[in-house]
């Protein structure tokens, strides 16, 4: 058995967090959704063929030293397409395989239930169909149809792009007009098959989407939910843990922390002292959180730091940032209404009533920071000492 696993995009919706990396490289519960993905692979197939493209260096290193299960790469040099994806992959194909994206975390559970079948689809039942590709089954649970994002869905069971296909269906893919996007969807492939083929439609159980970058907090509060508490760092007097808390090598965890878990601390860390952090909430390895802090439901990246007087919450951090002293994250609106964001010009609601800040890599904020509900800034920004953030800032 293999597996394609799809990972050349550029994911302009998870900007800014991708604007310095694939967003198969963003982490949950301190680790890749790639490796999370690969992780569930494994002991199903015997070769995960891994389709790149933007910024395919960062993915080729980050799994340099894998060894679990045969990798292996091609390039997608022009996104066109989930079926021009699987198509660069066609000479590597020898047999029935998996076919997944890469950057939305999927469940062994899951996958071994398609493995069951010739043709089978991954489904999942949401309460906004309209902003899915939606399938239409017959009274077998066999797939008919499947519509992108419809108008008038026929029902809400969500394609999750993770499909158990033959070999056979790469004859398809050759033959496939563009989409009006300019592009070649493997769902278009799907439909021929269906007409021939009785494709069974599997309800997932755990599937979680990463559209924007806040999935991230949801993916990361479901990972945490199944945590084991374990300490393998260092634990000064005086601290209070609670819960299930993960505390990786060579972290300090300094006099007056206050720890209510599921948290995780990875390698290496400087917590405290008199910290309080709260509930499903990842810190990244190599990172500070100082003196009277307190971080809330958030993801940070490693080699954050995050100074004195500060306060995190419903929040994402990128890589190397710096929070000066200070630093406030509104993740609440006054009327308690939904946060509400710009993504790709277009002004979104966020679904979340509680939403912080989504900081790119390597940003540093001056001294007493403030930053509004659903602001973003990007990669290597800065604000200066007493700064109100408004609105995004992307230079």
């Amino acid at each position: 058995m293999q597996a394609v696993l799809l990972a050349a995009g550029s994911s302009t919706r998870t900007q800014p967090l991708t604007l310095t990396r694939p967003k198969p490289l963003l982490k949950v519960a301190n680790k890749t959704i790639l490796k999370h993905n690969i992780e569930q692979l494994e002991g199903l197939v015997e070769e995960i063929i891994i389709v790149v493209g933007y910024k395919k260096e960062m993915i080729e290193e980050h799994l340099k030293n894998y060894t679990k299960t045969k990798i292996t790469f091609v390039e997608q040099k022009e996104q066109l397409g989930t079926a021009h994806a699987l198509l660069q992959a066609k000479s590597h194909i020898t047999q029935n395989f998996l076919f997944m994206v890469g950057d939305d975390l999927l469940s062994k559970e899951d996958l071994t239930k398609l493995l069951k079948y010739d043709w089978a689809v991954l489904a999942k039942k949401v309460e906004n169909p309209e902003n899915f590709g939606i399938f239409e089954l017959d009274e077998e649970q066999n797939i008919t149809n499947v519509e992108e994002k419809p108008n008038n869905p026929k029902s809400n069971l969500a394609n999750t792009a993770c499909y158990m296909f033959q070999k056979e269906v790469l004859e398809n893919l050759e033959t496939l007009p563009k989409t009006e996007r300019g592009e070649y969807e493997a769902t278009d492939a799907l439909n021929i098959i269906a007409k021939t083929h009785k494709v069974k439609c599997i309800q997932a159980q755990n599937w979680i989407p990463i559209t924007f970058p806040w999935s991230l907090l949801e993916a990361n509060e479901f990972l945490l939910s199944k945590l084991k508490g374990e300490n393998k760092g260092t634990i000064e007097p005086n601290t209070r843990i609670k819960g299930e808390v993960f505390i990786d090598t060579g972290t300090i965890i300094k006099s007056g922390a206050y720890i209510k878990g599921p948290v995780y601390i990875g390698k290496n860390c400087n917590i405290g002292p008199n910290c309080y952090i709260r509930p499903s909430t990842t810190i990244g390895n190599n990172c500070k959180v100082g003196n009277a802090v307190e971080l809330k439901n958030s993801i940070l990246f490693d080699n954050t730091s995050v100074g004195h007087l500060s306060y995190v919450g419903d929040s994402v951090l990128g890589y190397k940032v710096n929070f000066g002293a200070g630093t406030i994250t509104a993740n609440l609106r006054h009327d308690n209404k939904n946060v509400k964001t710009p993504v790709k010009d277009t002004i979104i609601d966020t679904g979340r009533r509680k939403l912080g800040t989504i900081i790119g890599d390597n940003v540093h904020t001056g001294i007493h920071t403030s930053i509004y509900p659903g602001r973003k800034l990007w990669p290597n920004t800065s604000t200066p000492p007493g700064a109100i953030v408004n609105k995004d800032v992307t230079e």
